[in-house]
């Protein structure tokens, strides 16, 4: 799925984000603190502000992608209002968590890592949530659901549409 950055919607952002980078251009490693301010401010990496970044601060976009792609904190495509996150640590995939999540997938029509087109949910895999107790264990948003049944998944993502 391909998301399309609307520069002019989001013109205000882009103005503000232009001043942050002029008031840092001389700072030494300005690449992580812009590529920094982009996530929080877009919440997501665009491909326009890529670009954008690149012509202020003269840096090629293969080397901006070099960096993006390095640190897992960066992302190029917007998360969802409900983020799913998906724990596969040694407890839950012992009591299923590939199946939990195979349904979740299932469910939104997206794998994991993905965002739903209308930008409601995303499925974030990760390693462990520390409630190894109640695996298998979802988190969507601030709220843990542990012992899981694939059955009792699209029940609990229905409370979030």
């Amino acid at each position: 799925m391909e998301f399309k950055f609307d520069m002019e919607k989001n013109k205000d952002k882009v103005e503000e984000f232009r001043v942050f980078i002029d008031e840092n251009r001389d700072r030494p490693g300005v690449l992580m603190p812009v590529l920094q301010e982009a996530q929080g401010k877009f919440g997501f990496l665009p491909e326009p502000v890529l670009e954008l970044i690149s012509q202020d601060l003269r840096i090629p976009l293969a080397d901006i992608y070099g960096v993006a792609t390095f640190y897992s904190q960066f992302t190029f495509i917007p998360k969802g209002e409900h983020n799913i996150s998906v724990c596969l640590g040694t407890a839950c995939y012992v009591k299923g968590a590939e199946k939990v999540l195979a349904e979740i997938e299932k469910v939104l029509g997206i794998k994991s890592g993905g965002t739903t087109p209308d930008l409601k949910f995303s499925i974030t895999p990760t390693r462990c949530i520390g409630a190894c107790g109640l695996a298998p264990v979802v988190n969507i948003d601030d709220d843990i659901h542990g012992k899981l049944k694939v059955e009792d998944i699209k029940g609990i993502i229905d409370k979030y549409r």
